[in-house]
């Protein structure tokens, strides 16, 4: 199984194939990147046909889970109308959150984002467009991309039985649609907890945007929201960092 960092340099275990071809490809990683992005398949997805009202009781918080955190997070720290993205550990108990026991796979936790959103400015099924177009592969069954394992899940962590609804149909309707060349298997799981990851995992992408596994998995996800989603594609990126920096 390939592992993402555990270290807070951001430097640590992968397997010795990844390190070394990373190693070697280093000086070219503009254009690497360049070229993984242009070849980075994409999946051009209908719009949920059911989606939540847009509520008056303000902001709005869904949590999704999509292989590793760091391109989940990425990807929706460029979208307009989040507010907030956080990455952290959901389905299992407080205790076990931490990245080291998320990794064994058997603490019940998927690696995750919570999402906090303005249904003014971005509905809820625009969000679940986004994730199941661009943030990851929802075919894929417990991994997404180098990463394996249950922690690495397609879910749903739905915060109410309007969230649930949405999803489910939206599911139902891809599927009906055959817009991928396999079944969803994403899991609806209702909250029971969401725990933010160590700080070293926030904005991680932001931070860190030529880190060999960034610049293959991740970059190309948020060149794909611009391309596809350019009406819902901000530039400079909402972060943790930024939201935690103590005002003037």
């Amino acid at each position: 199984m390939a592992r993402k960092n555990s270290s807070r340099t951001g430097l640590g275990r992968r397997s010795l194939l990844w390190l070394l071809g990373a190693t070697l490809l280093v000086p070219f990683l503009g254009f690497a990147s360049r070229l993984v992005q242009a070849e980075e398949p994409a999946v051009v997805i209908p719009a949920p046909a059911l989606d939540e009202a847009s509520s008056p009781g303000g902001l709005q918080t869904v949590v999704l889970a999509g292989g590793c955190f760091w391109g989940v997070q990425g990807v929706f720290e460029h979208t307009k109308g989040v507010t907030a993205a956080v990455s952290g550990y959901s389905g299992g108990p407080k205790e076990a959150a931490h990245y080291e026991m998320v990794g064994s796979g058997r603490t019940g936790h998927a690696e995750s984002v919570s999402v906090t959103f303005d249904p003014k400015q971005i509905s809820y099924g625009k969000i679940l467009q986004i994730y199941f177009s661009v943030a990851h592969n929802p075919t894929e069954l417990n991994r997404q991309g180098p990463d394996s394992g249950t922690q690495y899940r397609s879910a749903i962590f739905f915060a109410n039985d309007e969230q649930k609804h949405v999803a489910e149909a939206y599911i139902a309707q891809l599927d009906k649609a055959q817009v991928f060349s396999r079944p969803i298997v994403t899991k609806l799981e209702p909250f029971s907890g969401f725990y933010p990851a160590e700080d070293y995992h926030q904005d991680y992408l932001v931070l860190h945007p030529n880190y060999p596994y960034i610049v293959f998995n991740d970059l190309p996800k948020v060149e794909n929201l611009k391309r596809l989603f350019a009406d819902a594609y901000r530039d400079t990126p909402v972060t943790v960092m930024a939201s935690n920096k103590p005002s003037q």
